[in-house]
């Protein structure tokens, strides 16, 4: 019988959430090195319940278990917690009865995975992963959904402790996230590895906007797509409605925002006529959908450096388009900006330096802007290569395992 890893995760596909995703090419990874992958995870979309998918289902040497009432939609932080809460309780239940298992990976989704892994290490007595996305409670005091005291952020801090404590190998996602996790370590610190998450997709040839049938179902012939693709829940979207409300008037320009979350209203709500939303698009559209911008927009908010990651700089740099990063110049975009001509870094509330970035990226020459996505996509080859990054995730995730 296979060797088994578990992976716990409330989010996998079809659900399109990065997170994930990028579950599902680990997941893929270790199935292609010998193991059998079984993922835990939830039966419904985690943006949008409504999306219901099999309980079970099995793709090579990976094999999905979908756990019931683990996902009620985002809308509260009440439904969020509850369905982290059924989750949980599900997920260590399993994970009781799983075969010839001899390593466990969880991630930040839901944030009570650090609870699960601890469970199910001690239980099991095997080594456990830890992959952080997102560092909480860190996030939720830096958003202000709680308070730095209260209950809820010292229990998690205190699981925190006790997983950092626990865990054989910890990754997180840049130098600044390393830097925020410092504060959780105990004296003999468990292994500590810096990888960023890989582009969803390899590097390709530019998608043309002429051969894009993204592009024309959305009747964007001749217009100039700046898009905002990824989640609307964590970072500020305030300055970049701001700067198409100032652009309004411009036919040409036209401001796309797809994903999910929270933020997602205040878009819809905004009424521009400028601005389309869409859904999260399928992994399958991808490469589609992204290069059918001719300006991607990235978003970080101060608050969260070192907190939150944000994944969507790989898609838009993979493709071949320049950036617009609106946020800290202290932070993991921002070191790709210095080290690299790429677009545009505007702060936060600078609404004139968005909209003349804008018009910098539109007035440039067809030539001068494919030159911007050459350099993007060398970045990509160079920095954050999909095959050598997920390889190298592998190798963290087999460590110390027999």
């Amino acid at each position: 019988m296979k060797q088994t890893i578990l992976f716990i995760t409330q989010v996998f596909p079809p659900d399109p959430a990065s997170v994930g995703q990028h579950m599902q090419d680990a997941a893929e990874e270790v199935g292609r090195r010998g193991f059998r992958v079984v993922v835990l995870t939830a039966d419904r979309g985690y943006d949008d319940p409504k999306h219901k998918f099999a309980r079970r289902e099995t793709r090579g040497s990976v094999e999905i278990i979908r756990l019931p009432f683990s996902s009620l939609g985002k809308q509260s932080m009440l439904r969020r917690m509850v369905s982290s809460l059924a989750f949980s309780v599900q997920a260590m239940w399993r994970s009781l009865f799983v075969r010839n298992l001899q390593a466990v990976l969880v991630t930040t989704s839901p944030p009570t995975g650090a609870a699960i892994g601890l469970v199910v290490s001690y239980i099991r007595q095997v080594p456990l992963k830890y992959w952080l996305m997102d560092l909480n409670p860190d996030q939720v005091v830096a958003l202000g959904l709680m308070k730095p005291g209260s209950v809820p952020v010292r229990l998690l801090a205190w699981i925190n402790r006790r997983l950092f404590a626990r865990a054989t190998d910890i990754v997180v996602l840049d130098k600044f996230m390393l830097n925020r996790v410092q504060a959780y370590l105990p004296a003999t610190p468990p292994r500590l590895h810096t990888l960023p998450p890989w582009p969803l997709d390899e590097v390709e040839t530019p998608l043309a906007h002429e051969a894009n049938p993204f592009r024309k179902t959305h009747q964007l012939k001749g217009r100039f797509v700046v898009m905002y693709s990824g989640s609307h829940g964590i970072h500020p979207l305030d300055t970049l409605l701001e700067a198409a409300k100032e652009l309004q008037t411009d036919r040409e320009i036209v401001f796309m925002f797809i994903g999910g979350g929270s933020g997602k209203r205040a878009v819809e709500r905004s009424g521009l006529p400028n601005v389309r939303s869409l859904p999260y698009q399928p992994r399958a559209r991808l490469r589609e959908s992204l290069s059918a911008a001719d300006l991607h927009v990235v978003v970080l908010s101060e608050a969260v450096v070192g907190i939150n990651h944000p994944c969507k700089v790989y898609g838009a740099l993979a493709v071949g388009r320049p950036i617009l990063f609106i946020g800290p110049s202290m932070s993991h975009v921002g070191d790709i900006l210095k080290a690299s001509e790429v677009g545009w870094h505007i702060e936060h509330n600078d609404v004139a330096g968005v909209t003349s970035a804008i018009h910098q990226a539109r007035n440039m020459s067809t030539d001068a802007r494919a030159q911007l996505g050459k350099q993007a996509q060398d970045v990509v080859r160079e920095n954050f290569d999909k095959q050598v990054l997920q390889r190298a995730f592998g190798d963290v995730l087999l460590l110390g395992v027999s």
